[in-house]
C-alpha cells in the first residue's frame, strides 16, 4: 500500500487498484490500457502561503523571482501558491502594482518521453490573466517542441490545444499543429478535467473525457523528454493590469502516466 498525497493506493502484483466508491470528481487511481500511472497528487495536506516548498517540495513552489512570459507579471510563489481544503490555490493578484503569478512543476524537472497527463481545475473570471499548462523540453530548447493544453485567458472564453512543430523554429517563433484556435466548450469557471495524451507521432487532447483535437503532422510531434509545467501568468499582448481583479485558480488533482502500449 502506498500513500500519494493522501490517497490510499493498493498495489497487487505491480497493478494499481482503486478503492471502491470513487466518483467522477475523484482523482483517478490505477493504470489504464496502454498507460502506467507514475505520479498522482490530490493536495490532501494544507500548506499556507510561503510554505508550499517546505511541504510539497521546491518543484511545486516552481518558478520564482523573474518575469512571466509577457514580462508584465512576476513569478512570486510565496505570495501566490497555497493548499487548502484539498485544493492547490494560485492567488493571482497585484502587489506593489505588479501582477503576482506562479508556475508550478508538479512532478519535477526530470520529465519523461511520451505520457498521459490529467488535471482537474477551475478559475475565477480573471481577464488579465491566462493559463498555459504545457509539456516543455528538459533542454529548454523550444525547437524540440512544446505541447499545450489548456492554454488561454481566464475570461470565460475559449481555451486551445496545440503542439509546436518540432524543428520549425525560424528565429522568432514556431509552427503549430493544429493552428491555434479556441474550443467553445472550455469555460473553466466550473470544475473540469483536461487531459493530454502524447504518443509517438501523435498528440490528443480531451476535455472532460471528450476528444477536442489531435495533431495531424506525425513528423512534428516531440520525441525527447518533456516536463509538465503549469503556468498561471499575465495575458499576452495587453498592457500590465493596473487595477486587475484579484482571484483564484484552483487545482483539485494532477496525475501522470507513462506510455506503455499494449503488446
Amino acid at each position: 500500500m502506498h500513500l500519494m498525497g493522501g490517497a490510499v493506493i493498493l498495489v497487487i502484483a505491480g497493478t494499481v487498484l482503486a478503492s471502491s466508491g470513487r466518483n467522477a470528481a475523484d482523482m483517478p487511481i490505477g493504470d489504464l490500457p496502454g498507460w502506467r500511472q507514475t505520479q498522482a497528487q490530490d493536495f490532501a495536506t494544507p500548506a499556507a502561503l510561503g510554505r508550499i516548498g517546505e511541504i510539497y517540495g521546491e518543484d511545486m513552489r516552481g518558478y520564482s523571482g523573474f518575469p512571466d512570459t509577457s514580462k508584465r507579471g512576476v513569478y512570486d510563489p510565496d505570495s501566490v501558491v497555497s493548499v487548502a481544503d484539498g485544493k492547490l490555490d494560485l492567488f493571482l493578484h497585484l502587489k506593489d502594482e505588479i501582477p503576482r503569478v506562479a508556475c508550478v512543476v508538479p512532478f519535477g524537472y526530470s520529465g519523461q518521453k511520451y505520457g498521459r497527463y490529467s488535471i482537474r481545475f477551475r478559475s475565477d473570471i480573471l481577464p488579465d490573466y491566462k493559463v498555459a499548462f504545457m509539456l516543455w523540453p528538459l533542454s529548454n530548447d523550444w525547437n524540440e517542441g512544446e505541447i499545450d493544453w489548456p492554454e488561454g485567458t481566464l475570461d470565460r472564453r475559449k481555451f486551445y490545444a496545440t503542439s509546436a512543430v518540432r524543428g520549425s523554429f525560424d528565429g522568432s517563433g514556431m509552427e503549430f499543429d493544429p493552428p491555434v484556435r479556441g474550443y467553445s466548450s472550455t469555460d473553466a469557471t466550473d470544475w473540469h478535467v483536461a487531459t493530454t495524451e502524447w504518443t509517438p507521432g501523435g498528440v490528443k487532447w480531451f476535455w472532460d473525457g471528450v476528444l477536442v483535437s489531435k495533431t495531424s503532422l506525425p513528423s512534428g510531434v516531440p520525441f525527447t523528454k518533456l516536463r509538465w509545467t503549469l503556468q498561471a501568468e499575465t495575458r499576452d499582448g495587453t498592457p500590465a493590469p493596473e487595477s486587475a481583479p484579484d482571484g483564484h485558480l484552483q487545482i483539485d488533482w494532477v496525475v501522470q502516466y507513462a506510455y506503455e502500449p499494449t503488446r
